[in-house]
Parts: C-alpha cells; structure tokens; sequence
C-alpha cells in the first residue's frame, strides 16, 4: 500500500486528539486505549486511516528500551528464582490456545463450508494460540489456512484485552510490585543519544538474523543487557515513552475495517467470547499462581493475560504492576509459543497438516 502523508497525519492528529481526551478523563492508559479506540471505530467506519510501518517500529523501539530499563541484577535475581512459574506459564498458554482453537472449530466449521476441512482447522489452531498476531498468522498461511480469519481473530483479541484489562487493573484497587528504580527519571541526553544508536544496531542485528518483531525484541535485549550489566546511560522522557504508546496504538488500531465486521460476524463474535473467557481463566490461573510465588496478584494478570508483550507491559509500566516479571513471563511465553505451535499442529492434527501439505505441493 502506497505511502500516503494527508491520511496517516490526519489518522494521528485523531489519535492525539483522542488520548487528549483520555487524559481528562483520566482513564487507564490513555495514550494507548484512547487512539487505539478511535483509530479502530474510524477505520470501521470507513475513514481514510493509514499508519506509516515505521513509525510503528519506532514505537516499539522506545518502549523496548524503557522495559529493559528495568532489568536491574537485583531484579533479575527475582526474575531468575521463577523460572517455574514461568514454565507453568507457558504450558497454561500452550494448553488454553489448543482449547480455544479446538472451540472455535466446533463453533464455527458447520456455518462455514466455503473452507476446506484441512484449511478451517488451520485456521482455528493457528487463531486461537496466544501469540503474536503478525508471527501466528504467517505460520497460518504456511499451514494453507484462511489467514483473513487469523489475523482479525488476534487483531479482535488484541483490542479486547487492551481495553479491558487496564480498566480493570485500576477500578480494582489490586497493587503490584513497585520495581521502579529512581535512576529511570534521569534523562541524560549524550547518554540517551549513546543508548538510542547500540540499540538500534540490536534492531538492525535482529532484522538481519530474520527474527520476529526485531525493533522490539532487539532493542529490549540490548536495554536489558546494559542495564544487568550496571550500565546506564540515560532514562528515557515521559513525553517520549507517550508518543510511543500513541504509535503503537495507531498500527493496532488501522488493522480494523468495515469490511472486518462484514467478513464473518459469527467468526468474530465466537472469538470475542472466547476471549473474554480466556481473559477470566487467566485471571483464574494467576490467582493460583500468587500462593506458590507471593507476587502481588495484579502483576501475575498481566504477566498471564492473553495480551500482547508490548501492550501488557505498557500497562505495567504505567500502572507501576511490576514491570520485569510482566515483560519477563510475556517474552517467555511468546519465544516458547513461537518455536513450539508449529510442531504441536502437526501433532494433534496429523491428518489436517499431511492435507494442507498435499494441496499446497
């Protein structure tokens, strides 16, 4: 799609406007649940909203490095002693996306036979495992499944958890660890310059390798890895890590279209309940979890939510929920869910992947 400077400066002045409006409100997040609100209604509507991939990757890139900020050796230490939470962690979320998967099959395949039998259980494996939206709907198109379905299936999750989840993190009065060190509110600019550019080299080094999500993951691991090492070189503004929230919300939110509602209704309506159930059984999961390691229940929601990295860790962030072990159990689950859903569809449904591998010769 063609660069087109008018649409994506009028979707961002839209946004602004709307986290402007969140701000007075007061509501959780709002340079986050505010843009990603209006760019998402305004795109579905049938508005010309356009967002700029770069500026989505740069959005990422600053969060990036205000998460490994906090990766100080006294918290890895804490991070490190859970290593079996976090095993759980992964096995919980292996577990609920083949259930949900498995669910919307039987909801939905008898209303839906224009899909090949092969194709529609790719196509509900692949969108209900709790990974990320652009990583899950590629392994679907390798899979031969429908990944329109896919990607509105996580595209509709996303949003839903991103809007729910906050709201509910600060009506609840829940508390989380405060694992803020004073040391992120100084700004030093030469020093920020210094941490900008070897963190946008790990950017650079993750594209090349031909990793997933490589201006997140990259320059997080290069933050967290000077960070653990006693090396600061500078916080990162409040005004720079908002823009940021606005940039990442505008790239989730112009995902949506009019054609989005009209594609599948029973298919979306089957992945919001499905959902908001998986949002409950989670809640559910971390409560359990909070007897066995005494973390503070708010933060295991996070760290377990059926959310995105970025988007459950900005709200840790901004709700100070105990930001490390978030981002640390969120990273760990996607890594593992990434390497592991693959193999585990052709495990459980040999027969719908030898299928798709027939059609696809």
């Amino acid at each position: 799609m063609p660069v087109k400077p008018f649409h994506i400066a009028w979707t961002l002045l839209l946004a602004l406007a709307a986290a402007g409006l969140c701000v007075y409100l007061r509501t959780p997040l709002p340079w986050m649940i505010g843009p990603l609100l209006a760019t998402a209604c305004a795109s579905v509507a049938g508005a010309p909203t356009r967002s700029w991939p770069p500026l989505g990757n740069l959005g990422q890139w600053v969060i990036a490095i205000a998460l490994g900020l906090y990766f100080t050796p006294q918290v890895m230490a804490l991070v490190a002693s859970l290593w079996w939470a976090i095993t759980l962690a992964i096995v919980w979320a292996l577990v609920l996306g083949l259930a949900f998967g498995a669910w919307l099959h039987r909801v939905n395949a008898q209303s839906m036979p224009e899909v090949a039998p092969a194709a529609m259980r790719a196509t509900s494996y692949f969108a209900g495992a709790i990974g990320g939206a652009s990583e899950m709907t590629l392994l679907a198109e390798r899979a031969h499944a429908r990944t329109d379905l896919v990607a509105a299936s996580h595209g509709l999750r996303l949003l839903l958890v991103t809007v729910t989840v906050p709201f509910a993190m600060q009506f609840s009065g829940l508390h989380g660890l405060d694992l803020n060190p004073p040391v992120l509110r100084a700004v030093q600019w030469p020093g920020f310059a210094g941490l900008a550019l070897v963190t946008a080299l790990g950017a650079w080094a993750m594209q090349r390798l031909g990793r997933t999500n490589p201006w997140f993951m990259g320059p997080l691991l290069v933050s967290m890895a000077l960070t653990m090492a006693g090396v600061f070189l500078s916080g990162i503004p409040p005004w720079l890590t908002n823009g940021a929230q606005l940039l990442i919300a505008v790239s989730l939110g112009v995902r949506f279209s009019r054609a989005f509602l009209h594609a599948a209704p029973r298919w979306l309506l089957s992945v919001a309940a499905g959902t908001l159930g998986m949002i409950a059984l989670c809640g559910g999961f971390a409560w359990l979890l909070t007897f066995a390691t005494r973390l503070p229940l708010a933060t295991l929601i996070l760290g377990t939510s059926p959310g995105g990295i970025a988007e459950m860790a900005i709200t840790a962030k901004v709700l100070q929920l105990g930001v490390p072990v978030v981002t640390a159990f969120q990273v760990c689950r996607l890594m593992a869910v990434l390497v592991l859903v693959a193999p585990l569809y052709r495990w459980f449904y040999p027969a719908a992947a030898s299928s798709a591998g027939r059609t696809g010769a």
